[in-house]
């Protein structure tokens, strides 16, 4: 039987994925769960791993070009003797054209989510699922996989299973969601933590050149297209920062970031205004579980990522700012799962680090709210007693969904961040 290998969908708003890389040559047998190809999505780089046993008889897609989801990459041959077919089979997609259904075998609507919201997983259930990382670390601990219980999704083994039978484990980490087309399986990338390189040296383009957008620069045009659709509105506070500003010197030696007081100030808040962290549905408002926050980062070689800092009103600032510090990392590295960066309910754009004053910012697609923070500066004011003093003051903008939100909603949001910064900012870190 011959197999196509297809693109997955690695998160809901995904339509195409490049290859970054061929891991297998046609001609080379392929085991079963072991990585085929590594796929980029518009954050993120994913293996793709053999739900199947055989020979890789050809590429369809080669290594640097976009392919469609649901469209065929490779085929892979179970036997020798499919091999010439299989491989003018390959031709005949690369010209358009499809292979014959009564002879390869395709998802079955079950175990395919291709243009589904929520990525699934479907695996054999004879067969034992690991990721690579756990098969390699369960080698070198000389651990049998057989005697493990995976916390993965569907049971899937994962590296952190294995290293806590070898007695190292890590602090649990919440299992990514993971997508499985048959007749592969996604994984996260399992590449070795990358150590700190020194920045990215981006070549400045000649006058006249055009340069082609990376994956990921355009995905965010996708993604600030849609926002063209949706009627917004904006609101701005000026807030005394200096009470946060003595805190944040108190804490820096521990490890925790700006970022992550901003976070966890603007978490708590929301706990009083659900509204906030809600989004438009058809006719409706879908009031959110969880007060998760994105924050906008900016990558070295173009485009942003918002890694997710979930449940932030229910982790205290230290985990936070280590949990934040991790994503930052891996975001870098394009390491995060899809359900890392796109599980946001509520956004924050920071933009004071670079001493802007006050900026609108855009509505991510789904979001009710995003706040847009600008820097901090020395304002003369005038005093409760009727003089003038100077006071560290910041600009906040938020911009809200209009169909769901309204003014007084959104100025009563900043009147309570707005106290909570100002007169009781150590409540951060109870």
């Amino acid at each position: 039987m011959i197999h196509e290998i297809f693109m997955p969908a690695l998160s809901s708003t995904m339509t195409e994925g490049k290859i970054t890389s061929w891991l297998k040559s046609p001609g080379d047998k392929i085991e079963k769960g072991e990585t085929v190809l590594i796929v980029e999505s518009d954050k993120a780089d994913m293996d793709v791993e053999s739900f199947n046993e055989g020979i890789l008889a050809a590429i369809v897609v080669q290594a640097g070009e976009t392919a469609d989801v649901g469209s065929a990459l490779g085929l892979l041959a179970e036997t020798e003797a499919e091999v010439e077919e299989a491989k003018q089979k390959a031709a005949a997609l690369s010209n358009g054209g499809s292979a014959a259904p009564a002879e390869v075998a395709s998802p079955s609507s079950d175990t395919t989510a291709l243009s589904t919201a929520q990525p699934v997983v479907a695996a054999p259930s004879d067969r034992l699922v690991a990721s690579p990382r756990a098969k390699k670390l369960a080698k070198d601990f000389g651990i049998s996989l057989e005697s493990l219980v995976g916390s993965g999704p569907h049971g899937r083994i994962v590296a952190e299973d294995v290293e806590a039978a070898a007695g190292k484990a890590k602090a649990p980490v919440a299992p990514m969601a993971v997508v499985a087309v048959a007749p592969a399986v996604i994984a996260p990338a399992t590449k070795p933590p990358a150590p700190k390189a020194s920045p990215t040296i981006v070549t400045p383009p000649t006058p006249g050149q055009v340069v082609k957008m990376n994956t990921m620069q355009t995905a965010v045009v996708k993604n600030m297209m849609v926002s063209l659709d949706v009627p917004v509105f904006r609101v701005s506070y000026t807030i005394t920062t200096e009470a946060l500003d003595k805190l944040y010197r108190q804490v820096k030696p521990k490890g925790v970031t700006m970022s992550a007081l901003l976070a966890k100030a603007i978490a708590m808040t929301l706990q009083k205004h659900p509204l906030l962290y809600a989004s438009y549905v058809e006719n409706g408002i879908h009031y959110n579980g969880d007060i998760n926050i994105a924050v906008a980062v900016a990558m070295p070689d173009g485009g942003l990522i918002t890694p997710v800092l979930k449940k932030a009103d229910q982790q205290d600032l230290y985990s936070l700012s280590r949990s934040w510090k991790d994503l930052v990392d891996r975001a870098r590295t394009k390491q995060l799962a899809p359900d890392e960066y796109n599980s946001g309910t509520f956004t924050i754009s920071n933009l004071g680090m670079f001493g802007v004053d006050s900026f609108d910012a855009i509505l991510p697609p789904g979001q009710g709210s995003i706040i847009a923070i600008g820097a901090t500066r020395p304002t003369v004011v005038a005093t409760a007693d009727g003089m003038m003093g100077v006071r560290q003051q910041m600009t906040v903008n938020i911009t809200c969904d209009h169909r769901i939100i309204y003014g007084a909603d959104a100025a009563s949001f900043l009147k309570d961040l707005a106290k909570l910064i100002e007169t009781d900012v150590q409540s951060l870190t109870l």
